[in-house]
């Protein structure tokens, strides 16, 4: 186990910057689970402690996240905006500073705005799933795929609009679909993260990896289907309400 742990690649940037870049440049497109290429050489300058932390985080949000929905809704708007943040940040070298300010303010939106924060979370969940399903599937057409692949774009809006409204209709649903397909990401992430710091297990892994441009989408789409019915079956003699709305 010591020489595993000797043989990690050390990360060549701080912490954070380590962090936000990673993941500014993974979702840096819709569809990145269907480019393994891509995703694969992000996610190699991943530190082990933050791949860790979203392999953990990742599986509490699966598991639990309808439970506690309002602390989850609240960090994921938190994530997203500090994210979002940074990428707009660096275009005037003020990236931590943007990150800071547009992650507070999505978190602190959410309470008063909490159905509509469910709603735009479940439409980015939604969206996230029709790109990569729209992208990993047109991949598998072969040839005459590769152009309607460039058009995933029509997936993430049908499943932004899907999604979104699905939540001011089925509101625990949308609440267990936004954590599952969102918990399923980050611990599917952080797991290969994980793994692909690993010198020893390094080539093998990306070469099954990139063996299709279906098989990380399916590695994140069968967990979040999962998720989704351990939640859902987890809360059947409920009233339908989170235990702590």
């Amino acid at each position: 186990m010591l020489s595993l742990l000797a043989q990690v690649q050390p990360p060549t940037q701080g912490p954070l910057e380590n962090l936000f870049e990673t993941v500014t440049t993974v979702f840096s497109r819709g569809d990145t689970l269907a480019h393994p290429g891509a995703l694969i050489e992000s996610l190699q300058a991943m530190s082990v402690v933050w791949a860790i932390v979203f392999l953990i985080v990742g599986v509490l949000c699966m598991l639990s996240g309808y439970k506690f929905y309002r602390a989850v809704t609240v960090l994921l708007a938190l994530a997203v905006g500090m994210f979002a943040g940074y990428y707009l940040g660096k275009k005037i070298n003020a990236e931590y500073i943007v990150a800071g300010c547009l992650g507070l303010l999505f978190a602190v939106c959410c309470f008063p705005l909490l159905k509509y924060a469910v709603a735009a979370l479940g439409g980015l969940a939604g969206a996230f799933l029709g790109a990569n399903l729209w992208s990993s599937i047109a991949h598998l057409l072969g040839t005459a795929g590769t152009a309607t692949a460039k058009h995933y774009w029509v997936g993430a809006l049908i499943g932004l609009i899907l999604c979104g409204m699905l939540a001011f209709i089925l509101w625990k649903l949308s609440i267990v679909l936004f954590t599952s397909v969102g918990g399923a990401t980050i611990a599917v992430l952080g797991g290969m993260a994980l793994v692909l710091n690993f010198q020893p297990w390094r080539q093998t892994v990306t070469d099954s990896l990139s063996a299709h441009a279906i098989t990380i989408p399916l590695l994140v789409f069968i967990p979040a289907l999962i998720a989704l019915i351990f939640q859902e079956a987890q809360h059947d003699d409920t009233d339908g309400k989170p235990a702590d709305a």
